[in-house]
């Protein structure tokens, strides 16, 4: 059966496709090289009409596990790190190849949470990737799995949620998810009645729960992950695709126009760049304030000390944090005092924050420019 068109995607320019690792490599860890170079070739396809094109690249703990014969994932920190470092090497290495040989060349760019929480740090690597780009560079980007391990700080958790931001740190048009499944189901798609969702306006309550649960050892996410990233894009002003390697051709197709697997569609109110990096990076603590506070914030205002009750966490001037009422977070925002500071400083008038302090950095604890509400 012919698949019907969509006109979505005919004049878009920026791409990114994200690559799982249950479709990268088998159940030993070992890259399937031929399906790279499948890819390759279309991605060369894309960039000779005139695409840039970034690819998530999951794969790397895989390809560790294997040339270092381990049986499955190690528990232990250092072990994982380590395994991480060798695989991640092998893989690069292969997509290089690949795409040499379409006269491709290929940068890697390894991130951790960090990347995105520094506001420096993000625009440094806003500006790196489409600088690349405009060589004809393709930029394979995955989780610096060396450093960014659960139990040693905050981690992206997949591949899905990285691609969402990457897609929203570049504004790109469109992020593709390949995998092994058609796209979403409205159940679980071993049911001979189960109906694949064409299109996902918005991402509603009952369309995470048809997530379900995360994936293998291998896989860190599933749908319920890649349905975390559509939320992420759609707010980034990005569509999202969800659809399965296994249709012939399936970049080339989706860029035609062709109706393949689920289309997540970009929300009509999405946030501006500097919103998506307050929205979406990592907080380093909260400040918990009182009615007047949320009411005041409400009508636009800045957060002043008067409407602090608690602060939690530890954290520096400049630092995003979080902005809690009633034990609900109802916004986020770049703080101009530190914790120490603020608890000192806490339900004070504005008038006592310089004799109290000795120095005075600004009236507002969060300025109304440098804040988001939920």
């Amino acid at each position: 059966m012919k698949n019907m068109l969509r006109t979505n995607f005919k004049h878009i320019k920026r791409v990114i496709i994200k690559i799982g690792t249950s479709i990268i490599t088998d159940e030993k860890g070992s890259l399937d090289r031929e399906f790279l170079q499948k890819i390759a070739r279309q991605i060369a396809t894309l960039v000779k009409q005139g695409k840039e094109v970034i690819v998530v690249s999951s794969g790397a703990i895989g390809c560790g596990v294997k040339e270092l014969g381990l049986e499955g994932m190690p528990r232990d920190v250092p072990t994982r790190q380590g395994v991480a470092a060798v695989g991640q090497s092998i893989l690069t290495e292969a997509w290089r190849r690949a795409f040499k040989k379409l006269n491709l060349k290929v940068a890697q760019v390894l991130l951790t949470y960090e990347s995105f929480s520094n506001r420096k740090t993000y625009l440094n690597l806003q500006n790196a990737i489409i600088a690349l780009m405009k060589y004809n560079t393709i930029v394979v980007v995955n989780e610096n799995d060396s450093v960014s391990i659960h139990e040693i700080g905050d981690t992206f958790g997949d591949n899905d949620k990285l691609s969402a931001l990457v897609a929203g740190n570049i504004d790109a048009d469109l992020l593709i998810l390949l995998t092994d499944v058609n796209g979403l189901y409205d159940k679980n798609p071993r049911h001979k009645d189960a109906r694949l969702i064409k299109v996902v306006e918005k991402v509603t309550p009952e369309i995470e729960v048809m997530g379900g649960r995360a994936g293998s050892w291998r896989t860190k996410g599933g749908m319920k992950t890649k349905i975390e990233a559509a939320k992420i894009a759609a707010k980034s002003g990005c569509d999202m695709i969800i659809t399965n390697t296994k249709e012939q051709d399936v970049l080339i197709k989706i860029m035609r126009g062709e109706e393949i697997g689920t289309l997540f569609q970009a929300s009509r109110r999405s946030y501006r760049r500097k919103e998506r990096w307050v929205m979406f990076s990592k907080c380093n603590g909260k400040v918990i304030i009182d009615s007047g506070a949320r009411d005041a914030l409400s009508r636009g205002k800045t957060l002043l000390p008067s409407g602090i009750v608690r602060i939690e966490g530890k954290f520096s001037a400049s630092d995003l944090i979080r902005i809690v009422h009633d034990g609900m977070e109802i916004g986020r925002g770049v703080v101009e005092y530190s914790s120490g500071e603020l608890r000192k400083i806490k339900g004070m008038h504005t008038d006592l924050i310089e004799k109290t302090l000795g120095y005075k950095n600004h009236d507002s604890v969060i300025r109304k420019e440098n804040m988001m509400l939920i």
